[in-house]
């Protein structure tokens, strides 16, 4: 009852064409006031109210498919999402949250989108979902100490905050539950690298230890072995990104 009645609120909440309202002040604005408003569309006034609400199991509510039809129309012609809007033109990302092989592109935006489609039955695998991912993988980032980090926050350990900052970290454990659910095979290069770095960190015992909540560890392994299980060897996935190192605040060259 109580999770109704929350989906039923944020839904009182959607706007005609399927998004959420953008706030009007905070993180999302990076502290913009009314009078001084920076963005006019930002992807992740919808993205995230549609992640939870795919979450509670409400993907393929008719209002909930209406919200994924917006992000597909908000989409970038390179397949990721953007940082955001000012009026017609968008908005350049922060280097932190550049998305690999795309001018406009935000990791943090794409990441909460590809998130929720996910969790879809039908446009998990769908072409929006598939290149959102594809540009993810691009990334290539792998960090240990950020592993299964969103496992923890999913649980209540780690602390959901942050605006533009909410998927800072580049989680290889959010990657690969991505990359199943939408269709990424082991014949991609990225994804087996992922595969082996993960297997790299196996403690003797069969564990993965998250460094900062030992408690954790234990739903991280949960998450990584259904990973590695369903990850198939051969499947319909096709990238078109090609793997070039990739950096977040490339040098300018010098003019003499």
């Amino acid at each position: 009852m109580a999770v109704k009645q929350g989906a039923e609120f944020i839904f009182s909440q959607q706007q005609d064409d399927g998004s959420w309202p953008l706030i009007t002040q905070g993180s999302l604005l990076d502290g913009g006031m009314l009078s001084d408003i920076k963005y006019h569309m930002i992807p992740l006034q919808t993205a995230l109210p549609l992640l939870g609400l795919a979450w509670a199991g409400y993907a393929t509510d008719p209002r909930a498919e209406q919200a994924y039809d917006w992000l597909i129309k908000e989409q970038l012609p390179q397949g990721g999402w953007p940082s955001g809007r000012h009026r017609e033109k968008y908005i350049f990302a922060a280097g932190y949250r550049r998305l690999a092989h795309s001018k406009f592109g935000c990791r943090t935006n794409t990441t909460a989108a590809v998130s929720a489609f996910a969790l879809h039955p039908q446009r998990r695998t769908s072409k929006a979902a598939q290149r959102g991912l594809d540009l993810l993988l691009a990334h290539e980032h792998r960090q240990a100490h950020t592993l299964g980090f969103e496992v923890a926050r999913i649980i209540g350990a780690e602390r959901p905050r942050g605006g533009f900052t909410y998927f800072r970290r580049y989680d290889v454990a959010q990657i690969l539950d991505l990359s199943w659910r939408i269709g990424a095979s082991l014949e991609d290069g990225r994804v087996a690298d992922n595969v082996q770095f993960v297997k790299e960190l196996q403690g003797p015992y069969g564990l993965w230890e998250y460094q900062h909540y030992p408690e954790v560890s234990r739903w991280v392994t949960f998450d990584l072995l259904r990973s590695l299980s369903r990850l198939d060897k051969e499947t319909s996935w096709i990238s078109t990104e090609p793997r070039t190192p990739f950096q977040p605040y490339p040098k300018k060259p010098r003019r003499f």
